[in-house]
């Protein structure tokens, strides 16, 4: 197992210093997912929720989720994001999947970008539909992959 980097000799917290490190590209990719009630995933799809485009306006909050990662996690780097895709898959009748992926290139990697992009985006889903639908559940949120870095590319394997 890894050593923890955030906490120091004594096991107090610390922000990782990257200053020594190279700069590589990076970029993550993360899942979530969004399950309702049929009837409010066909709202969504017919752009019949009165709060407006909920897809259009999932992906804009995650793309601001993913640029300010580092103000709500506490020891994430600030860093410089070259890409941000958001993309919606309909998995059944009443599931959004949700796939988040980020790319920069620097010292350290975007996972934690992705993974709130994710969770941003499936909670706006979730705001603009509580209306309709106050049972609907968020869930499965994991990192699929990374590239760059010293520790290399992180591939998924589901089991």
């Amino acid at each position: 197992m890894s050593e923890l980097t955030h906490l120091d000799k004594t096991g107090d917290v610390r922000m990782v210093d990257v200053t020594t490190k190279d700069e590589t590209k990076r970029e993550a990719m993360a899942y979530g997912s969004i399950t309702m009630k049929s009837e409010t995933l066909q709202l969504i799809l017919r752009k019949e929720v009165t709060k407006g485009a909920v897809l259009e306006t999932a992906r804009v909050a995650g793309i601001m989720g993913v640029k300010r990662t580092a103000e709500l996690i506490p020891m994430c780097h600030p860093l410089l994001i070259t890409g941000i895709a958001i993309d919606f898959q309909i998995e059944d009748d009443k599931t959004i999947g949700i796939r988040v992926t980020v790319k920069t290139t620097g010292k350290t990697g975007v996972e934690m970008e992705a993974l709130t992009g994710v969770s941003v985006t499936a909670l706006t889903i979730y705001d603009m539909c509580k209306a309709a639908d106050k049972g609907m559940v968020i869930g499965e949120i994991k990192l699929l992959y990374k590239t760059g870095g010293k520790s290399g590319a992180y591939i998924r394997e589901e089991v």
